[in-house]
């Protein structure tokens, strides 16, 4: 509620402040009413010009110093490290040449503004001028793309040559859930059309399909550190995506079709929450919840750092809590994480 009356204040404030011009501007009797700017109306825009320069630049430095603390920490795959030096240098060159051009812009504004008796020098064209802000883009943005395509191709290199787990994400509204290929790495065939709830087939798996016995089925997903993952995805509805931000990996889950991501995870759970930057966010979280707490609010327990699974397509109305937790250990916890599930088979066989 005090967003919402805050917005209204702000509007108001502004109606006034405008009201407040129009009566200044009736009022002054040597008014020009002339609707052809003058020097000193073109001196005023320049002033302008320079002050909303000085604004965005200002505004750019609060941003800096007031959100970088809520960017992600490093990425926990192998792929990362090299997808966020892309988006740095990207992002590097595009702060770089928007505070030239619009220093250059606004600094142009002013310098040339309109004067009496001064007139622009009109260029045709001039070949040396297209020429070099042609070439330069032209040569930045095909390192940029082959630097991308490379990266890509890096990224979706989906084999099975390394040994990797092979885990289903199935998506519907809301919610997740996972299906680890079992003993023997290979997925049992699935139809959302074999769905039969009342048998706890959740999933569509075909149990005819031998390879589907030793399916494990989870709401909770366990990776083991510097191990190859190649998820599957599928969609029961409408079109979801695969988001695992800490992981730089997202893939969309499309219905009627499989569509797939692999990344090797490089740092446990509880590595990841002894980095400084995610103590400090976990800290600052944490604060806030306590002063909500505080006031008597809901939703204000203690928050501790986890990897998680989101749905990155606004796929309806709980959109916003279709999550998943994610759990990175070492081999030996994943092991012992995986012969306490029950497998597709023993829970077909206890439900018949």
């Amino acid at each position: 509620m005090t967003p919402l009356l805050t917005i209204i204040v702000l509007i108001l404030v502004a109606i006034a402040i405008w009201q407040m011009t129009k009566i200044f501007e009736l009022s002054q009797i040597k008014t020009d009413n002339s609707q052809i700017a003058n020097d000193t109306d073109n001196k005023y825009n320049g002033y302008l010009m320079f002050a909303f320069l000085i604004f965005i630049y200002a505004l750019t430095i609060f941003s800096f110093w007031k959100y970088t603390k809520v960017l992600l920490p490093e990425a926990a795959s192998e792929h990362g490290e090299e997808y966020d030096s892309l988006m740095l240098v990207s992002f590097i060159i595009i702060f770089l040449v928007q505070t030239l051009t619009q220093g250059l812009l606004h600094y142009f504004a002013f310098k040339y503004r309109g004067e009496k008796g001064k007139k622009a020098l009109f260029f045709a064209d001039n070949d040396r001028l297209e020429f070099i802000w042609t070439i330069i883009p032209v040569i930045v943005l095909s390192g940029l793309i082959l630097w991308g395509l490379y990266a890509w191709t890096n990224i979706m290199d989906i084999n099975d040559e390394d040994d990797p787990i092979t885990i289903e994400l199935y998506a519907q509204q809301f919610s997740w859930t996972a299906r680890y290929a079992g003993d023997d790495n290979v997925l049992g065939d699935a139809n959302v059309r074999m769905i039969d709830i009342d048998n706890a087939n959740i999933l569509g798996i075909d149990m005819a399909d031998p390879n589907a016995a030793d399916d494990v089925i989870v709401r909770e997903i366990h990776l083991p550190v510097g191990r190859k993952v190649n998820f599957k995805m599928r969609s029961q509805d409408v079109l979801h995506s695969a988001y695992m931000p800490h992981f730089r990996a997202q893939m969309n889950c499309v219905p009627g079709m499989i569509t797939q991501f692999s990344f090797t995870p490089t740092i446990t759970t509880a590595e990841m929450r002894q980095k400084p930057d995610v103590v400090e966010k976990v800290k600052g979280i944490n604060k806030q919840r306590a002063e909500r707490a505080a006031k008597g609010e809901e939703n204000t327990d203690p928050w501790e750092f986890d990897y998680v699974l989101l749905c990155n397509k606004i796929c309806g109305k709980s959109h916003y809590n279709m999550q998943m937790k994610i759990i990175v250990e070492t081999e030996e916890e994943y092991n012992k994480w995986m012969a306490e599930q029950k497998s597709f088979g023993e829970s077909m066989a206890s439900v018949q």
